[in-house]
């Protein structure tokens, strides 16, 4: 958690974009940045925080450790477009309403979902008859 003298502190660095009494969010520039730093460079991520303007008692010892493995991850799987784009936020959330072009889509997506729990039913049943035996 952070006061709101450190949240301010972390809001004056220009790679920060938004800062929380729980998070930071980078700015895509520093996470590219960084990145580029650890692989090129005999950097450690607490060098890379403190050459960029961060306080290490503010944000914390295990924090660069943390965000690089995490950048790391996400640059090598998914490219440097994942790595820049927010991702707070997007993994959960309602799922979004069906929609059907036609009547008949629709009757026929809900037969199919029919019978799927049927079958998912049936399976379920025969588990418990077999727990019982």
């Amino acid at each position: 958690m952070f006061t709101t003298q450190q949240i301010n502190e972390l809001k004056n660095n220009k790679y920060v974009i938004k800062c929380t009494y729980k998070s930071i969010t980078y700015a895509k520039e520093f996470k590219l940045l960084a990145i580029k730093l650890y692989f090129k460079s005999e950097y450690s991520p607490n060098m890379i925080f403190e050459e960029a303007g961060f306080n290490l008692d503010t944000v914390g010892r295990e924090r660069p450790k943390q965000c690089l493995m995490r950048w790391r991850r996400i640059y090598k799987n998914k490219g440097k477009d994942k790595l820049t784009e927010e991702a707070r936020g997007r993994s959960g959330g309602r799922k979004k309403k069906l929609e059907f072009k036609t009547k008949d889509e629709e009757i026929d997506y809900l037969k199919a979902k029919i019978a799927y729990i049927d079958a998912e039913n049936d399976f379920l049943a025969k588990l418990r008859g077999l727990k019982r035996e």
